[in-house]
């Protein structure tokens, strides 16, 4: 059982490049002076008013304001401040209530009762089970490819059903130990009933409202002052969309927005103690990797994975890439997290057996395409670096930088190898939204049956250690001849102006309390 009042289930373990001109901000809608206080964070009581403006990468014209659809950190942070979800996860990857106030299954573990909060959408209708089911159901079409549907998997929601205005009765298809973080899972928004249009004037139940938004440009929302939680301190939230890095660091130098979403190494060590903005370091937050499509030729022959497994010096690339800004991964997600199969060796680079592995499978001389881009931090000093350290293995790789606007679509379905992140997540999320044969963001194409049904297997097994044991038992195959090549885990760095107060520094990215603007206030 979940509720409100005791701790449960714990975890143990913007598009075309945006110059600043073409931000189209206004300077002195917020407060972007020197407070005066070097404790830009926490010091003081939290004040209300202003407008914040934050920038982030985004996905260009195409960009929606459907939840559901949310893929990208800037649709993430949208959704979050226009909508919620049932749970969402805390800083240590453990399902926390939300808009659910209680959960308590059966002792077979396949139904679940769920029972709301009290909490009203924008236009004062109160959320109910109704809204629940239908944006459930919305997201489990069989038609489209909403980011949670493999998460949802797991309920029937044909049998499933509202049990009174504000309690449900999930009916599972099998029993499910896990099921809090079916509720938290990624892009699972609760959206009113029968809602179908998102970009002219959507409404939710989060902290703030819609007051406008112009895809791949800008955003604009208003507190919502009778939001469940307490209204935000800020008056009003701008999203601005700027892809490059510079971008977003010069416009939060120059005083035009108050929050830049995900810098550089290199500019948070030029800028950290300098007085002129504050550096916000969220650490090991997120994975770095190379994506091997393991469904095509050359990766779907398992010895040239192992092999490219073996070609990588982890510490080279956190070093170069990284700017030592991270630890150095073990091609497997999650470090750290519970689950995580810790005990398996650190692989270290190995050439020789590389280069008989790659003889073995008859893939000598290979040549192969590296997709990057300057889309994420790191990314195309990774694959330069990689392509050199493949060299000496007698592999050639051909760097291929691609559009910012398209990467994380394209890299979805294209290509053969490509660079890839993720924030964090639990582990058996990770798998369920990127490694089962079902997965709507399976970059890897790994899909095997048997594996499957370990997963169906660690969800429905109610012991904890007996649970971990199958957990570590598909752990161990993804490390052995898995499509993920994990070289590290990377700091996610935020930079804020220093008159921003109440910004988390013990949130990785993707969890509750990342992007959090109802909490921040101007100073």
């Amino acid at each position: 059982m979940y509720d409100e009042r005791h701790p449960g289930l714990r975890r143990r373990g913007f598009l075309a490049a945006t110059s600043l001109g073409a931000l189209a901000l206004t300077t002195g809608c917020g407060n972007s002076g020197d407070s005066g206080d070097s404790d830009t964070k926490s010091h003081g009581a939290p004040r209300r008013g202003g407008r914040l403006r934050a920038a982030f990468a985004g996905g260009g014209a195409s960009e929606t304001l459907d939840p559901h659809l949310a893929n990208l950190f800037a649709d993430v942070a949208r959704a979050k401040a226009l909508y919620d979800k049932l749970a969402d996860y805390g800083a240590d990857l453990s399902a926390q209530p939300r808009l659910a106030g209680k959960w308590e299954s059966n002792k077979t573990l396949d139904r679940w009762q769920v029972t709301l909060r009290e909490a009203t959408f924008h236009d004062g209708r109160p959320v109910t089970a109704a809204d629940v089911l239908y944006s459930y159901r919305r997201i489990a079409d069989p038609e489209k490819a909403f980011r949670a549907k493999a998460s949802l998997e797991p309920i029937d929601l044909a049998a499933s059903r509202a049990t009174g205005q504000r309690s449900i009765e999930f009916v599972l298809k099998r029993p499910t130990a896990e099921f809090p973080n079916v509720l938290a899972a990624f892009g699972a928004y609760i959206v009113p009933d029968k809602a179908t249009s998102f970009d002219d004037r959507p409404i939710g139940s989060g902290p703030f409202r819609f007051v406008s938004f112009a895809p791949g440009r800008s955003a604009v929302f208003r507190r919502y002052d009778d939001y469940w939680e307490g209204a935000p301190h800020l008056d009003e939230l701008e999203f601005v969309v700027a892809n490059e890095e510079s971008a977003r660091v010069n416009a939060l130098l120059g005083g035009q927005v108050e929050y830049a979403h995900e810098l550089n190494p290199t500019t948070a060590r030029a800028h950290e103690g300098r007085g002129r903005i504050e550096i916000v370091r969220l650490r090991n937050s997120a994975m770095q990797a190379f994506c091997m499509k393991t469904d095509r030729p050359p990766f779907d022959d398992p010895r040239v994975r192992q092999a490219f497994f073996l070609i990588a010096d982890r510490k080279e690339l956190v070093d170069g890439a990284l700017s030592g800004a991270g630890v150095v991964g073990n091609d497997l997600f999650g470090k750290g997290y519970e689950y995580y199969a810790a005990s398996l060796p650190q692989r270290e680079q190995d050439l020789a057996r590389a280069r008989a592995l790659l003889k073995q499978a008859g893939a000598e001389n290979l040549k192969v395409t590296l997709d990057t881009s300057a889309v994420a931090a790191g990314f195309t000093e990774a694959a330069s670096i990689f392509r050199d350290q493949a060299a000496r293995a007698g592999v050639t790789i051909d760097v291929k930088m691609g559009s910012k606007d398209s990467y994380w679509a394209d890299i979805l379905n294209n290509g053969t190898l490509c660079c890839y992140r993720s924030g964090a997540m639990p582990i058996e999320a990770h798998i369920s939204q990127r490694l089962l044969t079902g997965s709507t963001t399976n970059a890897t194409k790994w899909q095997h049956k048997d594996f499957d049904a370990l997963y169906e297997q660690a969800q429905s097994t109610r012991d904890e250690t007996a649970r971990a044991a199958v957990f570590d038992r598909m752990q161990r195959r993804l490390h052995a001849e898995g499509g993920f090549l994990v070289w590290g885990f990377a700091d996610w760095i935020l930079g804020t102006a220093r008159s921003v107060r109440g910004v988390e520094t013990e949130a990785p990215a993707n969890t509750l309390d990342w992007a959090r603007f109802d909490k921040v206030w101007l100073a």
